[in-house]
């Protein structure tokens, strides 16, 4: 007889789930007993604030930063690369695999929502939820109060302007801003020049 698939695993997996489930329940409880813990750290104490964040999250890389506050739902859904560093203020409802990549940077108040709820009224009141995954390759730039909504992924070397509401995938190499979020051009050599500090005489 096959084993009957736990709610943890449906939730996983982007497939309908209970959230009243008693182990995700707890899960969460954790994961906010994590949260709660390392918001109230004082910043000097980078290691225990380091450890903190490796013990909430599924994978993380070196030299990442985690300004407080940060919350999310459950951690060990979230996966962050090398060089990862997040502004204050920062949500992540990990429902379904939150994957970033190598040297990211969000600003403050930036919001990654794997989670969603039927439309219909009494299959939303039964606490039945799905989830999405939201993929972030490696050097992309996000802005301050951007939201990135379920199933989203965005490709390497992109820059999301600040305030931007993110409802579909964007590719790499481009800036896309606004709500809804689009494409408003390519990143170019040109850029590569623009920043570059004149030799000093």
């Amino acid at each position: 007889m096959d084993r009957k698939e736990t709610e943890k695993e449906k939730m996983i997996s982007s497939k309908l789930y209970f959230s009243g489930d008693a182990e995700l329940t707890q899960d969460r409880l954790n994961a906010k007993e994590i949260c709660y813990d390392f918001n109230l750290l004082r910043p000097s104490l980078r290691e225990e604030r380091a450890n903190l964040i490796k013990k909430l999250f599924g994978k993380t890389g070196k030299d990442i930063c985690i300004e407080s506050p940060f919350h999310c739902d459950y951690g060990y859904n979230i996966e962050v690369g090398n060089g990862f560093y997040t502004n204050h203020g920062c949500c992540f409802l990990d429902v379904a695999p939150i994957k970033i990549g190598e040297n990211c940077m969000f600003g403050p108040n930036v919001g990654l929502y794997c989670a969603g709820h039927p439309i219909d009224v009494a299959t939303r009141n039964s606490y039945l939820e799905y989830g999405y995954p939201i993929t972030i390759g490696d050097n992309v730039w996000i802005g301050g109060n951007v939201t990135v909504l379920p199933g989203v992924t965005i490709g390497d070397n992109t820059i999301i302007g600040g305030g931007s509401v993110v409802t579909k995938s964007i590719p790499s190499n481009c800036i896309a801003v606004g709500n809804p979020c689009r494409v408003l051009r390519e990143i170019t050599e040109e850029d590569k020049n623009k920043y570059k500090q004149e030799n000093p005489k």
